[in-house]
Order: structure tokens, then sequence, then C-alpha cells
């Protein structure tokens, strides 16, 4: 069968692009932005890409159309599928009916974290002989490809709270089925769908609706919003996870962690007070720590033993993207995060201050996500960047909103209108040394390559 991927550059697309080549499908795809990593992984796999949207990409005919939730009524390739009565489907539909009808689907969902726990419990179940299949919304560095269809029964998959497409409004979520289900935070988001913050918890509440009795669902216990969506009605059992000065800290946490270090390099894990093992990684923050947890219990629910899956997440190398440091030149250490939310911003920082004490910190930020351009989070934006000594906003002609108004908040917000004036700025703050954040969820006009090269020449 020929399919024709709409959006195929995009994480879950480009994943789902992946599984169906891995199924013996031809398949091609278009993308209004087609750059790397997932443009590089789509090419290896011998798929075909056209860079924009029009009618003819969809020459030859293809047998089916998976089209993405960024793609709506009035572009072009979206009208010519519909003019010419093509098969049409949502991606989360397709995957649902042609991948995870059979299998055991441990599904991760949450506002912040899904990219990182995913990648932690698939690499969990691969270093314990279960050879899962997964679907990851970023490159894990221990695979090397964001999805494959696996050679078990076990299907694990990050889980988003975001739209299946234009002519399908359910979260993508819903329609995954799963047996374990992690539920990790929860807070405002996606303000381009959702009016409000009781909108994203009725959305949690049909994915619980559909874990079965026999399942189980994995939660922090401390967190309120996800607190309110199990009280809408819960018919599985919920497992507790915490982070506290000893084994028995919360009462409603079946596990907990205990930090042997501030930054959450090394903690001990406790399953209903009893210790299990210590991990020590490479990851820091507290944020980490819940992922771990998190991944920890699921595991178990397929049968890893703790201490298996804990020396696993010793050997975890993280994903692309996730504070993934690029490179260490002239005394300035450089790193590529996919943070975007204020609450993810802030839990990087804080880590990565606790990890290097009083060294200089940068963080320089490309509000990209429909929230963030929308002006939803001017407050809390600058609050979360609070652990930086210095933090470089950039706002392109194209937004929606002026960020000098950010400076109210905060006197250590500098607002940048090019991509040129920001490698400049850092060029001058180079002579200090540090670390340099760099944080987007896209290409961030290409800055990664430019700025190392500017940091050479110094």
């Amino acid at each position: 069968m020929h399919i024709h991927i709409l959006g195929i550059c995009g994480t879950f697309m480009g994943g789902l692009a992946v599984i169906a080549r891995q199924l013996g499908h031809q398949v091609s795809g278009s993308d209004q932005n087609v750059y790397p990593p997932m443009s590089t992984q789509l090419q290896a796999q011998g798929i075909q890409l056209s860079e924009g949207y029009k009618a003819d990409n969809l020459l030859p005919r293809p047998d089916l159309v998976i089209i993405g939730n960024a793609l709506s009524r009035g572009n072009p390739e979206v009208e010519a599928v519909l003019n010419q009565g093509l098969a049409y489907v949502s991606g989360p539909q397709w995957l649902a009916e042609h991948v995870l009808r059979d299998k055991w689907v441990l599904a991760v969902a949450g506002t912040h974290g899904k990219t990182t726990t995913t990648s932690m419990l698939a690499w969990i179940l691969e270093a314990n002989g279960l050879q899962p299949g997964f679907l990851i919304g970023g490159i894990p560095l221990d695979f090397g490809v964001s999805a494959r269809l696996g050679e078990s029964d076990f299907f694990v998959i990050e889980a988003d709270e975001y739209d299946s497409a234009f002519f399908d409004k359910r979260s993508k979520f819903v329609h995954y089925r799963p047996r374990t289900a992690i539920l990790n935070n929860l807070e405002f988001d996606h303000a381009d769908i959702f009016p409000d913050l009781e909108a994203i918890k009725k959305q949690f509440h049909h994915l619980v609706r559909t874990v079965p009795g026999e399942g189980l669902l994995i939660s922090p216990a401390d967190d309120a919003n996800l607190k309110d969506v199990l009280a809408m009605g819960c018919w599985t059992p919920v497992a507790g996870t915490s982070i506290g000065v000893d084994a028995q800290c919360d009462a409603d946490a079946q596990w907990n962690a205990q930090l042997q270090k501030a930054d959450g390099s090394q903690f001990t894990v406790f399953l209903e007070g009893v210790r299990q093992a210590t991990v020590t990684w490479g990851l820091t923050g507290r944020h980490n720590v819940y992922n771990a947890l998190s991944a920890l219990a699921a595991a178990r629910h397929v049968g890893v033993l703790p201490a298996d899956a804990a020396a696993a997440l010793m050997r975890f190398r993280n994903v692309k993207r996730r504070m993934e440091v690029l490179a260490t030149i002239n005394g300035v250490t450089l790193y590529d995060d996919f943070a975007h939310h204020p609450t993810a911003i802030a839990t990087t920082l804080d880590g990565l201050r606790k990890q290097v004490a009083g060294q200089r910190i940068i963080a320089i930020v490309e509000p990209r996500s429909n929230t963030m351009r929308m002006g939803v989070h001017t407050k809390t934006l600058a609050a979360s960047l609070s652990q930086a000594d210095l933090a470089i906003i950039y706002q392109p002609e194209t937004m929606d909103w002026d960020l000098t108004a950010l400076k109210q908040y905060a006197d250590n917000i500098e607002i940048c209108t090019s991509l040129e004036g920001i490698i400049a700025k850092l060029q001058a703050q180079a002579c200090h040394g540090g670390h340099f954040v760099l944080m987007s969820n896209g290409s961030f006009g290409g800055i990664y390559q430019r700025l190392q090269t500017a940091l050479h020449a110094l």
C-alpha cells in the first residue's frame, strides 16, 4: 500500500512514517518545514519527502493519506485530498487500528516530560529483553530512531493531549487504549485549542476512562490537577509517586525517591517503604527523578523488577535536544534543549543550577509554541528564567505580542529581534565562560551551527 503523510516531519507523524515503512508500506510525505533530526531519520528509512504543500505531491495517487493535526482546511494539499476523494485518516486512528490493537500499550501522558519518560520506559524494557515497539516525540540516543514496530506484545507510546486532526478534535491519546498509563503532570497549555485548564482535565479524564480495571495508572501524589481528574471517576488502581526526605513522606505515594544529591543526579528508590535501588545517572532535576519513578512503576507492571529497571536507567543516555551538549568551545558549554513551557524551562534551569553552582548560565529562548506566541505565559515565562544570570528572548517579526512586557517582571531579561543580534551578545558574553542553553521546540532559525562557528572564531 502507498501511504502519503501530510505533516511528516512532525515528531509524531515522522515516527508513524517509520512504523508504516517497517510494516512494508511504500511511504511518502510532505511538510512545510523539513529539517533535522526528523528529516534525516526519514531519508535514512527510504521515505520520499516533499517540501511544501501542493496537489502535485499526491502523484502518483496514494492508497491512503494520513493527515497531521497541524494541517487545516485551506491547505492546498488537504483541499486536493478532499476534492479527489482520496481515503484519509488521522495519525492516531491509523496507529490504533493497524499497530496498537493487539498490543499491551504503555502510554505516557502529561504536560511535561512525556518524551523523556517514554524514552526511559522503552529503554528499560529493551535493556531487560522485552524488545518493545515504541513511538516517541524525539530521538532517544539509546535507539537512534523515534519509532519502531518492535518484536513483542509491548508498545510504549508518547500520549499527547493535542487534537488528532482537523476532522477529529479528540486528544490523540484517547485512541490508544493503554493498559498501563502514566500521567506525569497537568498544567494549562495548548491555548490554541483548549479554552481553559478544565477543558484539558476533561480530555485527561477521557483517557482515564479507557484504562481497564486490571490496568494501572501512575501519577504524582501531589499534583492537584491530576487529583481533580481522578476525582471525576477512576476504575483502575493508581500508583502514586513522590520525592521527599524519607521513604514514607507521602501516604498516597507507593513509589518514593530520596535525593542523595540536590541536583537529582543520584537518588534512592523506595517501593511501599522498602528500598529497591540507588540510581546514579547523567540526568539532573527533580522533574527527571519524577520521570524515572513513573518509568520504574510502569516497567514493574509488565514484570521488570525495580532493581533491574534502575540498573537500566543508570545506562540511559536521554533524548536528542533534552539538555543535549552540542559542544564545549573556549570555556562555554553549549546545550540544545526542547523546553518551551515556563514550568519545563524553570525545572531544567534549576537542575542545571544545582549541578554547576555559581557558574554563569545564559538561557536563550525562542517562544515558538502556539501558547507562547499568544502571550499566555508572560509573567510565568519571566519567573521561569530566574536561575539564569542572563536570559535572551528572541522576538521575530511574526510574534503576536511585544516581548518587552517580560522585562517588567525580571531584570535579567534582554530581547533580541534578530539571530545576528543574539549571536553578537553571546560572543560578548563568552569571555566569562559558563553554560549557554538554547531553548526551542523548533529549528531556532539554524542558530545552533552559526553560534558554534562564532564561538570558535573568538
